[in-house]
């Protein structure tokens, strides 16, 4: 029988990327680390995010059509980790003197000395067990830096 805890371990042992996704929440900014982002579509351009349907950012994407994911570089590592926190993450507080921007086409934050920035707009939501995929047009990139990516695989960064 399949255990929670088995498909999770087999599924830690698949080696993603790691990005943040960020969007604005009002007045405010949130932030919160991703493994789960992909590719759908090379015409039109468009990515997919999957977020748990429970969690406080999937309730602001479905409010807010456009966000922003920074794929990160490895030596993002801590940052990673601030972002990765439950509840209501403040992005900009989570940045603490990191070098950021505004999306111009998301208005959502855009950490720099990423690898790249993706400027996003919803056009699917889909309910998928505990979580929500995200499906969405890219709206611009920036390709930022040539550098190793931060990957995550056995529950560690690496």
């Amino acid at each position: 029988m399949l255990t929670p805890q088995d498909f999770t371990a087999a599924l830690a042992s698949f080696a993603t990327g790691v990005a943040v996704v960020t969007v604005r929440d009002g007045r405010d900014d949130l932030g919160s680390t991703i493994t789960a982002f992909t590719s759908v579509s090379m015409d039109p351009p468009m990515v997919l995010i999957s977020v748990a349907a429970a969690s406080y950012l999937a309730e602001v994407l479905h409010r807010q059509p456009r966000w922003a994911v920074t794929v990160l570089a490895a030596a993002q590592r801590a940052l990673a980790g601030r972002f990765a926190a439950e509840g209501r993450p403040s992005a900009r507080l989570l940045l603490g003197g990191q070098p950021h921007h505004r999306g111009p086409k998301s208005d959502a934050l855009v950490i720099e000395g990423g690898l790249a920035a993706i400027e996003c707009e919803t056009r699917v939501r889909l309910p998928a067990g505990d979580h929500v995929l995200f499906v969405a047009e890219v709206l611009g990139v920036d390709y930022l830096a040539r550098q190793d990516p931060l990957i995550r695989v056995n529950r560690r960064y690496r």
